[in-house]
């Protein structure tokens, strides 16, 4: 089974994805064209925080389903519960070994028509 290692800029959180790299994606929502990141999908069973539970910061908007990530410490997003589908996504170029700029094969995801809650 391929196991892949990952963490934030400074390595307060330590993840795992037990699954190789799959269904990247790219998002244009408001929220990830300012991450500019690539992101897999990883189901729960297959996503383990291995450290830093207490340096995770957390970032919830619109409907507050999305659960987005962050290392509290160095600002890195690391991963997110993802609103359209109950699985991970975790940020592609946190993994160690892996040229996020090399990857050429992503699907774009048109985040920016997803529906977004009205305030009143």
């Amino acid at each position: 089974m391929t196991v892949l290692k990952g963490s934030c800029h400074c390595g307060n959180i330590q993840f795992e994805v037990h699954s190789g790299l799959r269904d990247i994606v790219k998002c244009n929502c408001s929220l990830c064209s300012r991450k500019n990141a690539l992101m897999a999908q990883a189901e729960p069973e297959e996503f383990v925080l291995v450290s830093g539970e207490d340096s995770l910061g957390l970032y919830q908007w619109n409907t507050g389903v999305a659960r987005h990530y962050f290392c509290k410490n160095c600002g890195i997003y690391t991963h997110h519960w993802r609103r359209s589908k109950p699985c991970f996504a975790y940020n592609v170029a946190c993994i160690e070994g892996v040229d996020k700029d090399s990857i050429t094969k992503f699907t774009q995801v048109d985040g920016r028509s997803f529906s977004v809650t009205k305030e009143d």
